[in-house]
């Protein structure tokens, strides 16, 4: 009996370990059970390690990631039960939830009762290339930052048009997550390898920054043109909720995609104009003189407030649990801006129907 126990237990380490450093599917479906009403709506997620509500473990996961989030908020605002399923695998590349996640699990949001369906995903396909390019000597190679946007653009257009097609004709929204930039200050360092041109190395923040904004501009202007919503994550984390340039308007909110904006006009705003005014997500300022922390410790997933259920090697929660809060003031909960996944539940809430 030892014996078997002992190998069992060493079995278990090893797929750990191997999906820690690959991919590691997380599933959670938790319902916002909302007193006085037994009437149920679906939020379906589907994404990798951050609509995971990833914490760094193999086996656990935020409980109020922000689909979550998004779904106290809509059990508010229609006086309804909200079940939020979130079908995801952390470390997984744009193609794998695509093929994965929202192809080969579309029968959660054909529900009769889904009434939203968002996803993200590049976060891990732009992690890697950024990876790839810092370990990168000689002569630098952009050809890894290329293969990055190429890829998310074909994924982040097959799952539109794949939910489009696939997802219950009763859904009120369809809702994309853009990307936010973790590592943003730990990326104001020169590279290992030499610019082709100048023969000097290179400021990786200064490189990653015009991709990663390619990449959102795609993801916001794609949504605009496929019937989605796109939440500005990157606005929302990466920039103060005050004037800090005295420009007139709220940092979080000059930095937003405008709907219809050429992708030029938007990677100048970024990567030039407004740049003075993008921080790093670790020290969100919410005004001149306080902050809070929107990134764990890896400096890559968000932050998150309260406690987690069983995500990972070990299955996935199907719970439930009365709303944390019963009542918004301006359409927000009272942490809305203190922690990472608040932020971005509510960034997907704005564009919450107002009727199931």
């Amino acid at each position: 009996m030892h014996t078997r126990l002992r190998f069992l237990l060493l079995a278990l380490l090893a797929l750990g370990g191997q999906a820690a450093a690959n991919t590691l599917t997380q599933n959670v479906s938790w319902t916002i059970d909302r007193p006085g009403t037994t009437t149920k709506y679906r939020v379906v997620a589907y994404g990798d390690s951050i609509y995971a509500g990833y914490n760094g473990s193999i086996s656990s996961a935020a409980k109020y990631a922000a689909p979550t989030v998004d779904a106290e908020y809509l059990s508010a605002q229609w006086n309804a039960d909200i079940e939020s399923v979130r079908r995801t695998k952390s470390g997984a590349v744009a193609s794998d939830v695509y093929n994965n996640k929202i192809v080969a699990e579309r029968s959660y949001m054909q529900a009769s009762n889904t009434r939203v369906v968002t996803f993200e995903m590049c976060g891990n396909d732009g992690l890697q290339a950024r990876s790839s390019f810092k370990g990168q000597t000689g002569t630098c190679s952009d050809a890894v930052l290329t293969a990055a946007e190429n890829s998310c653009k074909t994924y982040v257009a097959a799952a539109m048009d794949y939910i489009n097609a696939n997802a219950y004709a009763g859904v009120k929204m369809k809702i994309i997550s853009n990307l936010h930039y973790p590592g943003y200050a730990a990326d104001n360092t020169q590279s290992s390898c030499k610019d082709p041109n100048t023969g000097a190395t290179v400021n990786m923040q200064q490189k990653f920054l015009p991709s990663l904004a390619r990449i959102n501009h795609m993801m916001c202007d794609m949504a605009r043109q496929k019937g989605f919503k796109c939440a500005d994550n990157f606005a929302q984390y990466m920039g103060a909720d005050y004037d800090s340039n005295g420009d007139g308007i709220v940092d979080s909110e000059a930095l937003r995609y405008v709907d219809g904006e050429s992708q030029a006009s938007y990677v100048n705003r970024i990567v030039s104009t407004l740049r003075s005014t993008i921080r790093d997500a670790n020290t969100h300022f919410v005004s001149a003189g306080s902050s809070y922390d929107y990134i764990q410790s890896d400096d890559t997933h968000p932050t998150y407030s309260g406690s987690t259920v069983t995500a990972g090697l070990f299955g996935g929660t199907t719970g439930t649990g009365a709303p944390r809060y019963t009542t918004f003031n301006n359409g927000k909960n009272p942490i809305w801006n203190q922690f990472g996944h608040e932020r971005m539940g509510w960034a997907i809430s704005v564009y919450n129907s107002p009727t199931p």
